[in-house]
């Protein structure tokens, strides 16, 4: 996914590969944040706005299911897995979702 947006960035700067000019350049030159950064920002407001209901939501009900069954290889990453490794990363915890206004400011990820 990075290789793909690295070169959406180098072709509106019209730059290939073979200028051999850094990542961080085209981003700041261009002002955008990385994608994955972007991604993890919209998971995390996701995450709170889906804490922040009642537990009798079915949004909240959803969250206590078992999957059943099991594919072969290994076990995939579950969102609740993401969500804890995006809360450590930026050292947040999940009681900190009930100020919505702290929460948006924390997991806001800034463009250059």
């Amino acid at each position: 996914m990075e290789v793909a947006e690295m070169r959406m960035l180098r072709w509106m700067c019209g730059h290939t590969r073979l200028d051999r000019i850094r990542n961080n350049v085209f981003r700041e030159r261009l002002e955008v944040a990385s994608i994955s950064d972007k991604i993890k920002e919209g998971r995390l407001r996701w995450f709170g706005h889906v804490k922040r209901r009642q537990t009798i939501e079915p949004v909240r009900v959803i969250e206590t299911l078992e999957v059943e069954g099991r594919s072969r290889g290994r076990p995939k990453i579950t969102w609740d897995e993401r969500i804890k490794q995006d809360l450590q990363r930026l050292h947040l915890s999940e009681n900190m979702v009930h100020d919505r206004n702290s929460w948006r400011r924390r997991i806001k990820v800034k463009d250059y």
